[in-house]
This record gives C-alpha cells, sequence and structure tokens, in this order.
C-alpha cells in the first residue's frame, strides 16, 4: 500500500528542490509517484488566487475529461471548496462528489490532504475514493426499504421521505394528504385467501392511480391502508374532489377469480395549512380524520380540535379500563312496562360511571371508546353479570321470584370478539337465575354486520332459552327475509320513530307499518321513548306490547328500582 505521508514528503522535497535549482525536473517525478497511486489524484494550488492542478495522474484525467468541458473541477462545486482549504489551517478535509446524473453517476469521497510544512507552498493533495459501488448498493437498498413489494409503491418510510421533501420547499399550506382504509378487506382476505386478497390490493392501487392527477404521490401504508400525497391541492374543496373521485374509482366491481367483489372505502384529509410541527404529523392529522371517518361514513378532513377530542377519548379509555379493573361502574336500571296492564315486567340494565373525581360520564361518551378500544368486552361481561346478581338479590329480598326479566344489551363487538354463549351460560349459572329471564338486546346493526357467525351466536343463545330482542329496530339495513330467519322474540321500536309520533303522520305510519310486521312474524314490540299519557294510549291502540321511557321512570339504581317494582306491581 503507497503511504500518504510519504508521497506528501517526497512531492514537498521534490517542490524544494525545484524552487531552488529554478527548474521543473522533480514534476516529472512527482507526477510519476502520483500515477502509482491507486485511485484518481492531483496537486492542487493557489495561483494568482484561482486554484489550479499543477500534477495530474491518469485516473484524474479520465475523470477530468468525464466530467465535460467544464472539467472536474468547475462541474460542481469542487474548486471553491479546494481553495477554502487552502486558506484555512486544516491538513485533512473530506466530502462527497458525484460525477454525473441518474442511472450513469459515479460516487466519489473527495479526500484533501497536506503536511504541516505544505501550508507554505499553497498546495494539497487532491485523492477521490471510488464509491459507486457501495453508493449504488445502498440506494438499491434504500428503494427497496421505501417501496412496497406487492405495488410497487411507496411504503411508509418512502412516504414519508416524499413528503419531506415537498414541505421543505415551503408553501406547506398549498399541500395535503389523504389517508385511505379499505373496508372489510380483512373479511375478503380472509374468506377468498391471501392470493386474492394481493390481487384485489393491486386492483386498487391501479384505480387509484388512475384517479390521481400527475403529481400526486400514492403509497401502500400498511395492509389495507393507502395515503396520497396532494401537492398545490389549494384547500379543503379540492382534497375532497379528489376523494370524489377516489369514490367512483372504486364503486364498480373488481372481478377477481371469478368472483365481483365490491369494496368501499373510508377516507380522511390533512391539510397543511394546519401543520404546525414535524411533517410525519400530517400524516397523523390524516389518519385521526380517517378514525372519525370510519364511524360518519363520509370522508372527514382533520381539524385542530379533531386531536383535541381523540386526546379526551384517550384519556376515558385510559380511566376506563382503570375503573372497570377497579369495578367502580355500576348498573341502573329502566322499567319496561306492559301497556295493557301498567305492570312493570321487566328492566333494563345501563352501565353508568362516576370518576374519582365524581364526575358522571355519559354513557354516549364512555360506551363508543370502550368499543373502539375493545374495552366493550370485559365491561359487556361485568354488565351482564351485575345485572344478574341484582336480579336474584330482588328474588331472594321478596322470597321467591320477583316477577320481572332484566334486558342487557350486547355490543356489535363483544358478539364478535367474546364467546358469548359461553359467558351468557356462566353468568346464569353463578347466580341461579333462569335464561327464560334475560332478555339479551342487540342492535340491528350489530345483527347484520356479520350474517352468518351473528345468527349462529343467537341460535346458540335461544337454546339456552334466553329472549332475544332486536333494539333500534328501523335505524339499520335489516333485510326483512333475513329477519324473519333469526330467532328474535322482541322488536324495539328505536325513540327516534316515537317521540313526536303524535305530531306527525309520517312516524305514526313507521310505527303503524312496525306493529304489523311485528304481528305477522310472530314477535312482541316494545317501544322507547314513551314520556306523555297520550302517547301510551296511541301505541296501545295501535297493539304495542310494552312501552318504555320517561313516562314510567328515568334509570335509577338497584334500590330505587326495586321500590319502584313493588309499588307498580301491587
Amino acid at each position: 500500500m503507497v503511504s500518504f505521508a510519504r508521497i506528501h514528503a517526497f512531492l514537498d522535497d521534490a517542490d524544494e528542490r525545484r524552487f531552488e535549482d529554478g527548474g521543473g525536473g522533480e514534476a516529472g517525478v512527482s507526477g510519476q509517484l502520483l500515477d502509482v497511486l491507486p485511485m484518481p489524484a492531483a496537486m492542487a494550488l493557489l495561483r494568482d488566487g484561482r486554484v489550479v492542478l499543477s500534477r495530474v495522474n491518469a485516473g484524474f484525467r479520465q475523470i477530468d475529461a468525464e466530467a465535460g468541458p467544464k472539467g472536474a473541477l468547475d462541474c460542481s462545486d469542487m474548486r471553491q471548496r479546494i481553495a477554502r482549504f487552502l486558506a484555512s489551517d486544516a491538513l485533512r478535509e473530506t466530502f462527497e462528489w458525484t460525477l454525473g446524473q441518474a442511472v450513469d453517476a459515479r460516487y466519489f469521497r473527495v479526500v484533501l490532504s497536506r503536511r504541516a510544512v505544505a501550508r507554505a507552498l499553497g498546495r494539497c493533495l487532491v485523492s477521490l475514493i471510488d464509491r459507486t459501488p457501495e453508493a449504488r448498493t445502498e440506494h438499491s437498498l434504500r428503494r427497496e426499504m421505501t417501496i412496497d413489494a406487492l405495488t410497487g409503491l411507496p411504503n411508509r418510510a418512502g412516504f414519508e421521505d416524499r413528503l419531506e421533501e415537498l414541505l421543505a420547499e415551503g408553501r406547506r399550506e398549498c399541500h395535503a394528504v389523504l389517508a385511505l382504509n379499505l373496508d372489510r378487506f380483512s373479511r375478503i382476505n380472509a374468506c377468498m385467501g391471501g392470493i386474492v386478497g394481493d390481487e384485489l390490493l393491486i386492483s386498487v392501487a391501479r384505480r387509484l392511480k388512475g384517479a390521481l392527477r400527475g403529481p400526486d404521490v400514492l403509497a401502500r401504508t400498511g395492509g389495507d391502508e393507502f395515503a396520497i400525497l396532494l401537492p398545490d391541492i389549494g384547500g379543503t374543496a379540492g382534497a375532497i374532489e379528489v376523494a370524489d373521485r377516489i369514490r367512483g374509482a372504486l364503486a364498480s366491481p373488481f372481478s377477481l377469480s371469478d368472483f365481483d367483489v365490491r369494496i368501499g372505502c373510508s377516507l380522511g384529509v390533512a391539510l397543511g395549512a394546519e401543520l404546525v410541527g414535524a411533517p410525519e404529523d400530517l400524516i397523523r392529522h390524516a389518519q385521526f380524520a380517517l378514525k372519525r371517518a370510519k364511524r360518519t361514513g363520509m370522508t372527514e378532513v382533520y381539524r385542530a380540535e379533531t386531536l383535541d377530542v381523540m386526546r379526551v377519548e384517550f384519556a376515558i379509555e385510559t380511566d376506563l379500563r382503570r375503573a372497570i379493573e377497579a369495578g367502580a361502574l355500576h348498573l341502573h336500571f329502566q322499567p319496561i312496562c306492559d301497556l295493557a296492564s301498567g305492570r312493570i315486567v321487566s328492566f333494563e340494565a345501563l352501565a353508568r360511571w362516576r370518576t374519582e373525581a365524581g364526575i358522571d360520564v355519559p354513557p354516549g361518551d364512555f360506551i363508543p371508546v370502550a368499543e373502539e378500544s375493545g374495552l366493550i368486552v370485559p365491561l359487556g361481561r361485568w354488565a351482564l353479570d351485575e345485572a344478574m346478581r341484582t336480579l336474584a338479590r330482588w328474588d331472594r329480598t321478596r322470597g321467591i321470584e320477583c316477577g320481572v326479566t332484566m334486558a342487557v344489551n350486547l355490543s356489535a363487538v363483544q358478539l364478535r370478539r367474546d364467546h358469548v354463549v359461553s359467558v351468557v351460560e356462566q353468568a346464569l349459572a353463578n347466580h341461579g337465575v333462569a335464561a327464560r329471564r334475560l332478555t339479551i338486546e342487540l342492535t340491528e346493526s350489530a345483527i347484520v354486520s356479520d350474517r352468518d357467525p351473528t345468527a349462529d351466536t343467537m341460535r346458540a343463545l335461544k337454546a339456552l332459552g334466553t329472549t332475544l330482542a332486536m333494539d333500534d329496530f328501523g335505524t339499520g339495513y335489516s333485510n326483512l327475509g333475513y329477519l324473519q330467519s333469526l330467532p328474535i322474540d322482541l322488536l324495539k321500536i328505536d325513540r327516534s320513530f316515537v317521540s313526536g309520533m303524535l305530531a306527525s303522520r309520517d312516524k305514526v305510519a313507521i310505527v303503524r307499518a312496525v306493529l304489523s310486521l311485528a304481528q305477522t312474524l310472530g314477535m312482541r314490540t316494545t317501544a322507547e321513548g314513551i314520556e306523555t299519557p297520550a302517547l301510551e294510549q296511541t301505541l296501545t291502540a295501535l297493539g304495542c306490547s310494552y312501552g318504555q321511557g320517561y313516562l314510567y321512570s328515568r334509570p335509577v339504581d338497584a334500590d330505587q328500582a326495586y321500590r319502584l317494582l313493588l309499588e307498580r306491581n301491587r
């Protein structure tokens, strides 16, 4: 290996002799010595304030020729960097230098070096270390790390890189990020297999690409998640227009392995004008909006207050988890009355939560958080067990069966994730309550969301002897044929139809139709939201079986509910 120190020493001595002799004989010798170096090299010096090359080896001459008419020094800022080095006290400096562009580019590490005694001579050795193989390998690995192997689109890391580059150019208020999640993809993937699922993702990527503008950047950021960078989109209207085009592009079915598959999507938008932090925050904002879009079914645009809502929900989740573990929740009970006799026939058990600070958190705030976080499973188990415990206590207090049943709500999330049948069976056995005295209420949307598994679970619950009720009937999209095939005993008419029905012919018509349907199917009915005697009388005349609402009582604690039972059922 050639020693740079010996080369510097020899060159320094050659220069001194050349200056003393007034000749240039050593120049040829030192030039030959540079040719020994296994890399392009040259001697640079300042002449009349300008960097010139006094000696170059064959490798450097070739690089100089490849650089074109300007030469190696002037095709970039190399001349300026050498000048700054020569003007400094440094003995060594390195920097990266690229020759050419794109696929033909060559990559070098430039080393500027000199001995301390050479400072007075105003020159240095310029060495070019070829890093092209390593650099190309790095670029290839980087590409593999930033590209999704299935679709060929940028992955999340690649998308973040493109976003950072765009925002670094300024005018962030003109840009936006759109987050997209495919609906029901996991179910399609499970039912039809991973190969079909991959084929669907590739087809979706093609359609999305076709719906976008030229400068837009599409990336696959997760299993069934995509992100789209919208440069110079202008604002909300432009982003919503793109979202509408995407929905239109996905509206037609996909032909996959002899199946026509339809798939929708949820879309969240984050505008650059709302960004006050790092570029990746814009992606996070779009995902916040996407989360809300999954609930609303609409394209949602992130606003700063959205993050505040998410933080509140996260705080609720944290406190709720602690409350469930500590057994800090309680049940309230609302009576359900027989409209013909006026007697209480059942109570609906409703979860209530008062925090350690004494604040009552409305069910409308903590139940959605519980469903989204999965806490609804332990919460539902607790509510069922506590309701059965309360009913058994009322029986013991009275000395015989107290004459009422208990209705407990079952979440769609718990229905999918929990072993519901065994949980119900265990709760009944723990407290010695007959299955006929338990009514399980399922919302219409829960029943139709995952039909076959739900139907199997309902039949198993019916086989135990429980009563099954469809809650909030009329708010979902249940098929009448499917409804008839389920072992449903009771339809609960949603309060949105009952409340104010005396002032609305349409509501009266809807309620009459529901009651007629229930009678045809052999089901009983409960009207929710009864608040006046006139409404009670009208529903009784229409043939409704049971009533529930503030006319009879607000939800109350277990002791008050028991006293109410004794008073009304004398």
